[in-house]
């Protein structure tokens, strides 16, 4: 959502970086090119205005750092107000004493709500929590169908109406809505999640039921969901729905579309609440709290190493990758291990969304699309091969080349360029961990005196540069 944007930055920046010093004029040019970006990105002209304002105040008379050059110093100003802006802190969700606690969903048809509530579900049942759906839409018959159909996927019950009163359209979602408490109870659920009607505009009638609803559960979280495709709109809604519900937070969905990001940037400021959680896609996964360091991070290119770091420990076995990290510094790693360590990437989403949270990543290879076919390719290859090729791909010549090829529906030389380069993976990471794994045997490392604990050599290594890459695929 944030690449144009992103883009305009480090333009920015690159031609600071040339500058010795910044004097009043420079900072002023700067400053009108930072506008122009936030503008063109859809961001409230207010928003605008202030971040500017408080950049400049910063930036013009105060005594550049030693230890950073002007780009840099400016850099780290624009960092600290966008995140200012988006918020400054991650919301730190809080329940009450005597359970459930409740969290009322607000918004517009249209705004991803009934999706939203499902995942906000799954993230409380990852915080260790029993969450209830409640289906007090009764507007959209469909909305109840789609709350259920997304609850199997999670295993999560959802109360609502009787489904002959639902396909009817004509139950009553206050009532709907006071009796899940009790429902909750009985079911010793300890966190309640009502997705309420929306409609395709504000009016009055939707602000007074959904007004009824909070006085009869008293929400402990009142959260609007917002589409962040649909821009300043998206402002003008959560203030009118704050005028009613005094929200806790917004929810911004849509935040992997190619919309220009304002809603995102003007929120916070123009509302007075928070961002509280973002939806970056279709799966239910692809949900979390909202930080606003790391979004901040990725407008100004800096990737998110962070949110990298939870979806890896989200996807994976610790102890299998630690194992597996373990045979593949003493040269032990076969292509069944590599299988696995795909299997397990491809848990955390998409390698494109991947690559554009990591820092220094070239443009060029975050704007490559990388389609789940050429993985599969990958996999179809190791998949045609027998369980003692895979531990022993030296075993692999010519006439098993041609039949892995058959069994993969590619062509020899696929196969024989992805076993080259598996090799040589392995050859280098054997002679990176060589020197290491010798240290540790008498350390506490495996199989020494000191304990059974594992270590791993201090200090960065340098680790030789090898063309890991498949045709139309990227490196592993």
């Amino acid at each position: 959502m944030f690449e144009s944007l992103s883009d305009r930055f480090d333009g920015i920046f690159k031609r600071l970086r040339g500058k010795g010093r910044l004097g009043e004029a420079e900072v002023d040019e700067v400053l009108r090119e930072i506008r122009l970006a936030l503008l063109e990105a859809d961001v409230n002209f207010k928003v605008v205005r202030d971040l500017v304002a408080r950049i400049r105040e910063r930036t013009v008379g105060t005594e550049l750092s030693g230890a950073l050059n002007p780009a840099q110093q400016v850099i780290d100003i624009v960092h600290q107000e966008l995140i200012e802006t988006l918020g400054g802190e991650t919301i730190r969700i809080t329940y009450e004493s005597k359970p459930p606690t409740v969290v009322l969903m607000a918004g517009l048809q249209g705004s991803g709500k009934t999706t939203s509530a499902a995942k906000l579900a799954r993230w409380f049942k990852q915080q260790g929590r029993n969450p209830l759906l409640v289906g007090a839409d009764l507007q959209r018959p469909a909305a109840v169908q789609q709350l259920r159909t997304l609850a199997d996927q999670i295993d999560v019950p959802v109360f609502s109406a009787d489904d002959d009163i639902v396909a009817g359209g004509a139950g009553d979602p206050v009532s709907v809505a006071r009796d899940s408490l009790a429902e909750a109870t009985r079911l010793g659920r300890d966190v309640v999640i009502l997705d309420t009607a929306g409609r395709l505009a504000i009016d009055e009638e939707l602000m007074a039921q959904v007004r009824q609803v909070s006085e009869v559960t008293s929400p402990r979280y009142t959260f609007l969901v917002v589409d962040a495709m649909t821009g300043q709109d998206a402002v003008t809604v959560a203030e009118h729905f704050h005028e009613t519900l005094a929200l806790d937070g917004v929810i911004l969905t849509k935040l992997d579309g190619d919309a220009r990001g304002g809603a995102a940037l003007s929120v916070k400021e123009v509302v007075g609440k928070p961002i509280a959680f973002a939806s970056t896609g279709e799966k239910l996964g692809d949900f979390d709290l909202f930080h606003p360091d790391r979004l901040a991070g990725r407008i100004l290119g800096m990737g998110d190493v962070l949110t990298l770091i939870d979806k890896a420990k989200e996807a994976f076995d610790e102890e299998e990758a630690e194992e597996a990290a373990t045979r593949m510094l003493e040269g032990q790693f076969t292509f069944e291990d590599f299988l696995e360590q795909m299997q397990q990437v491809k848990k955390m989403g998409s390698l494109n969304k991947l690559m554009k949270m990591m820092p220094g990543i070239p443009k060029e290879m975050k704007d490559l699309q990388i389609e789940d076919s050429q993985i599969a390719r990958v996999e179809g290859i190791v998949h045609s091969m027998t369980i003692g090729e895979r531990a022993k791909p030296e075993l692999i010549d010519g006439s098993r080349r041609a039949r892995i090829a058959r069994g993969s529906g590619t062509d020899p030389g696929e196969v024989a360029q992805l076993i080259k380069q598996f090799l040589e993976m392995r050859r280098m990471m054997k002679g990176f961990g060589g020197a290491g794994t010798k240290k540790l045997k008498g350390k506490g490392g495996k199989g020494g005196k000191a304990g059974g604990g594992r270590t791993t050599p201090k200090g960065p290594a340098k680790v030789p540069k090898v063309d890991l890459s498949l045709p139309g695929l990227p490196g592993f």
